[in-house]
């Protein structure tokens, strides 16, 4: 009788095993395959939170024999308007991070799996689960499977756990239902670069309905790839025209980067990504559900990887609470829930809305440039995509009609720009509703983000106490 069973051993299956296990819970960690083992479905880039959390656990240490350089900056471009700005920092006690990491993928699922086992976690390689056990009352109990080296297995457990991807096992043994679902919105191809420059960002573009991306990963290399909405992304038979879509795309954006691509090699064969969206109800009697299990969304932000180790951290407080018994294990499910809601559901809306590479509108440039010039919004856009930033914090109210100020006035403006500006300034005898009606109309302007800007305090207004958690950060702390 174990503790725990976790069904698959890779970023959060192995991240929740090595936590409970580090907490004296006796854990059982499957996975169908032999590690080290490669995976061709991450382009490895880990933001902040979750190297915080990599170093914090003791997890990079065991990434040997690479050399993986820290990434402190990231930009956009669109047009002629190029943002970037550092990232923040997030600190736990004397523990602080302000920088990104792309470490080998392979070398960090094999570094979690070694971590796990060292805490004391049983791992099973070579093992497949086919059913879960249940009670009378229909709580899981545990899981029957097979493995390579034994055969028929059956173990029972006070909970299990499904790290096993986004096409669970346990998901779909359990009846999880997946809610506010969209199909693929983008794919896009990507690959590892040898020769060019190894700069400290992350360049990412929009332009054309394409979003070229690089930036540096591990041992010398670049990671180099265009996504594009589903519906036009690029037929190619061969590596070569492959090549030849990339570079295009990249040359429309920044020719002098396309030159460097044309003058360098690539280093390995073309990948294809293409990811679905939905959430998952990710607990009831027995059971959880976490990483890709419990959430999958477009990998146009890179945000994978993070959030499943964050949401490993959130699940192992809440399993850990349950089993010592501080609390009831179905109050401590719940509140995982909530808490891995407030974690994921505001980002997931706006990882959906970024991969609709949607060319951005004369409007929406106005607003982007402003954010260049202002150190504050600049910083607050790069740490809303770095998972640094709460979405609710960066779409507010007073963070926008603070960035009106900084709007580049020798360039033209926009007339719903200029007429937005008249209204955020105050009618005569009547500011506060022109100012609300400018709200709206910004809302209005912001996709799903927009009921964000909506729910937030007016200017002047008492904030109401906020419950999400969020990651800490120097500025927040000032």
């Amino acid at each position: 009788m174990y503790d725990v069973i976790v069904t698959g051993a890779r970023i959060s299956g192995s991240a929740v095993a090595m936590l409970l296990a580090r907490r004296g819970h006796r854990v059982l960690l499957l996975d169908r395959t032999r590690f080290p083992s490669p995976t061709a479905s991450s382009t490895n880039l880990i933001h902040p939170p979750g190297v915080l959390r990599l170093r914090r656990w003791g997890v990079l240490d065991e990434l040997t024999g690479h050399t993986v350089p820290e990434v402190r900056r990231y930009s956009l471009q669109t047009g002629s308007i190029h943002l970037e700005a550092p990232l923040q920092a997030v600190s736990d006690g004397d523990l602080r991070v302000d920088y990104a990491l792309s470490p080998p993928r392979a070398a960090l699922d094999h570094a979690l799996v070694r971590c796990a086992v060292e805490a004391g976690a049983e791992l099973r390689e070579g093992t497949s689960v086919q059913d879960v056990l249940r009670e009378n009352g229909g709580a899981v109990i545990g899981v029957t499977g097979t493995s390579k080296e034994s055969g028929s297995f059956s173990e029972k457990a006070a909970i299990v756990i499904g790290a096993d991807g986004k096409n669970s096992k346990i998901a779909e043994l359990v009846g999880s239902a997946k809610y506010r679902d969209q199909p693929v919105l983008s794919k896009s191809f990507w690959t590892y670069w040898r020769g060019l420059p190894q700069e400290s960002l992350v360049r990412t573009y929009r332009g054309n309905r394409s979003h070229p991306f690089t930036w540096p990963t591990h041992d010398g290399l670049s990671i180099v790839g265009v996504a594009w909405p589903t519906e036009q992304f690029p037929a190619a038979r061969s590596d070569d025209e492959i090549d030849r879509h990339v570079i295009d795309a990249f040359s429309a954006v920044d020719p002098e980067f396309s030159r460097k691509l044309r003058d360098t090699d690539r280093a390995d064969r073309w990948l294809t990504g293409a990811v679905p969206n939905f959430l998952r109800v990710p607990q009831g009697p027995g059971w959880a559900l976490v990483g890709d299990a419990s959430a999958t969304r477009d990998p146009i932000t890179a945000s994978g990887i993070t959030h499943a180790l964050l949401g490993a951290e959130l699940l192992a407080e809440a399993v850990d609470d349950g089993l010592s018994g501080r609390r009831p294990m179905g109050q401590a499910l719940a509140s995982y829930r909530r808490s891995r809601d407030a974690l994921l559901v505001d980002h997931y809306d706006y990882t959906r809305d970024y991969a609709r590479i949607a060319d951005h509108s004369p409007e929406e440039q106005s607003l982007i440039e402003a954010m260049s010039r202002s150190p504050r919004h600049a910083r607050g856009m790069i740490g809303l995509f770095a998972t640094v930033v709460p979405p609710v914090e960066f779409y507010s109210r007073t963070n926008f009609r603070d960035l009106f100020d900084y709007l580049n006035e020798f360039g033209g403006l926009p007339i719903k720009i200029r007429l937005l500006r008249w209204l955020l300034q105050g009618l005569p005898g009547q500011p506060a509703a022109a100012a609300a009606l400018a709200d709206r109309l910004i809302a209005a302007s912001l996709g799903p983000m927009g009921r964000l800007l909506l729910r937030s305090p007016k200017p002047g207004a008492q904030p109401r106490a906020m419950t999400v958690r969020t990651p800490r950060t120097e500025e927040n702390q000032r």
